[in-house]
């Protein structure tokens, strides 16, 4: 399956959904290209990259950022890498741990990088125990671009959702017509201070719509449906 690319945002914005096999289950996670104002591309959760891909994406600008934002979303950054050799790699941190032999540039923290830094607001999730990521803010587009915190499956789902996926969203974790964080931050919030530190920062970004990696975009009433995702925590 050769990930098809579509415009999310006109001019800014293009996502790429791809196969991905996890935990017995197989699902979609979701690629983000932005288009900076300077016309490079801003590469968010790497899919499978070919040459029919690279093509796609060529048309679009030059991939000068490759940035894996969670400890769950690297696997196809190599492949980028290969592909576009003179693009730097920003990881989040904690990825340097785990895959020790991953190659990479920087190590994603609560600034953006200052060439992207009038376009992007972004912070770290820190202490949790099982999972970490970093929330970013396309501000010219007020659309907020996660991982693993909300993941959004349901009735309306646009996709045919794996059997095992469904039975464990809506008989285990409830999250079935429930957008909620992976259950990899429910088993394991940690340090609950410091997490909600970070989520009360990225309420406070003035987004409308959410581009998650799994299952559905949010398209409205994206700040209420991420605090109520959230709501556990920001009471603790």
């Amino acid at each position: 399956m050769t990930p098809q690319i579509e415009e999310y945002i006109p001019g800014k914005i293009y996502i790429a959904e791809y196969p991905v096999h996890f935990g017995g289950m197989d699902i979609l996670a979701r690629m983000s290209l932005v288009k900076l104002r300077d016309g490079r591309l801003w590469a968010h959760n790497a899919a499978p990259l070919n040459e029919k891909l690279k093509q796609k994406i060529d048309q679009l600008g030059q991939v000068s950022y490759i940035i894996a934002p969670g400890t769950y979303h690297h696997l196809h950054v190599s492949d980028f890498q290969g592909h576009y050799p003179d693009a730097e790699t920003f990881i989040c941190p904690g990825l340097e741990k785990k895959i020790t032999d991953m190659k990479f540039d920087w190590i994603l923290g609560n600034r953006p990088d200052h060439r992207w830094q009038n376009e992007f607001e972004q912070v770290v999730v820190t202490g949790t125990r099982f999972i970490s990521e970093v929330a970013f803010f396309h501000k010219p587009s007020r659309t907020l671009l996660l991982v693993d915190l909300l993941e959004n499956y349901g009735d309306d789902y646009t996709h045919s959702a794996d059997p095992l996926l469904q039975f464990w969203w809506k008989h285990i974790f409830h999250m079935w017509n429930n957008p909620k964080a992976a259950p990899e931050y429910q088993m394991g919030w940690g340090d609950r201070v410091a997490v909600k530190r970070a989520l009360d920062r990225i309420l406070d970004w003035d987004f409308e719509r959410i581009i998650l990696a799994h299952g559905n975009t949010i398209e409205s009433n994206a700040k209420a449906i991420a605090r109520k995702g959230w709501q556990k925590v920001l009471e603790a």
